[in-house]
């Protein structure tokens, strides 16, 4: 997988390549997708994790230039005691592979989003979407911040950078200083608000992240020359 050039600072999250057409019968219907440009020969890859039920693929879904594929399925019985939705009432369906969707930055750029599914029994998928990724969200309930350990600390232990969101479906319950403690969150990684429902909220994480991504190599260049410059008094 490329590393993160400076093409992806461009709109760092295009928009739908379509808009839909009136119709005088009745709704718009959606116009037709457009496909992906021959010419794109850059690709990065961006990984959302999080606990079971934080909002993965409706953020996936709402910032996704093309309709995303899912693979959710209806929660049956045979989740009982094994997923816990007691946190998420309302779920009804659950991702049991992951999710899939695309933005183009630029005609020779594309970024490609996977949501990973977040029920422990999935766990073991996250070190396959893991790979070749430029980095990953963070997704989170704060009313379960538990649910997101596994996640920081397999993004720390694979050495992916990462940004924390804060999805408020419902009103926050704790300051994000408090958040970041509890999390024990190192001081450089973002810690920030979202509404996965909204595109524009979930495109801001994504710039958030690829922000870090500069800020990070800047950092490690700063340091590589200051080694060279100390090597040779």
């Amino acid at each position: 997988m490329d590393s993160a050039g400076s093409e992806a600072a461009a709109p760092a999250v295009a928009g739908p390549s379509t808009t839909a057409e009136p119709s005088a019968d009745g709704p718009a219907a959606p116009a037709p997708r457009t496909p992906l440009r021959s010419t794109a020969d850059h690709a990065w890859k961006i990984v959302v994790v999080g606990g079971f039920g934080v909002g993965k693929t409706t953020m996936v879904g709402s910032v996704s230039e093309i309709r995303p594929l899912a693979t959710e399925e209806l929660m049956t019985r045979a989740g009982i005691g094994i997923d816990d939705p007691s946190a998420v009432r309302e779920k009804r369906a659950t991702t049991v592979a992951f999710d899939f969707g695309r933005i183009t930055l630029s005609e020779q750029s594309v970024l490609y989003l996977f949501g990973a599914p977040g029920q422990e029994r999935f766990w073991f998928l996250w070190d396959r979407l893991f790979h070749g990724a430029l980095g990953a969200v963070v997704l989170l309930d704060d009313r379960r911040l538990a649910d997101s350990w596994y996640a920081i600390d397999r993004l720390e232990q694979h050495g992916l950078p990462f940004v924390v969101a804060r999805n408020t479906f419902e009103p926050p319950e704790h300051p994000l200083a408090r958040i970041r403690e509890a999390l024990d969150l190192d001081p450089q990684v973002p810690l920030v608000d979202c509404d996965a429902r909204d595109r524009e909220s979930s495109k801001q994480v994504l710039i958030e992240l690829v922000d870090h991504l500069y800020a990070r190599a800047e950092a490690a260049q700063a340091e590589a020359a200051r080694a060279e410059l100390e090597s040779h008094p």
